[in-house]
């Protein structure tokens, strides 16, 4: 859980945003939230 909560906490840091519900809906935050990627090319935003 402490990745998960680091990855939400850079993610809402950068963007501003919050997307609603526990996971996924990451368009809702726009292009900051949906293009964000760690090291392996994967979705650092929930």
């Amino acid at each position: 859980t402490n990745l998960c909560l680091r990855a939400c906490m850079t993610c809402c840091d950068r963007c501003k945003c919050v997307p609603p519900g526990t996971y996924g809906n990451r368009e809702m935050c726009g292009k900051c939230y949906t293009d964000m990627r760690t090291h392996r090319n994967k979705h650092k935003c929930p």
